[in-house]
């Protein structure tokens, strides 16, 4: 079976979390009166709380995921 042909044998739910496990988001929390970022996994779980926003993002790439902002 090629490529095309497994993709076309998934259902839409799997068809959805597609790459899902190579992206982390990063939103902004406010924590006692300080913006901070948080990261969260793709499926909503967060997994870390930084100050920094680069940080935040040198974080998620070194464990080979590519970042995303969720305003």
């Amino acid at each position: 079976m090629n490529g095309i042909q497994n993709l076309r044998s998934i259902s839409p739910a799997e068809f959805a979390l597609l790459g899902m496990q190579d992206i982390a988001y990063i939103r902004p929390v406010t924590i006692n009166d300080e913006v901070t970022f948080a990261i969260h996994a793709a499926d909503g779980t967060q997994v870390a709380v930084l100050r920094d926003r680069d940080v935040a993002i040198a974080t998620i790439r070194q464990h080979d995921l590519e970042p995303l902002s969720v305003h």
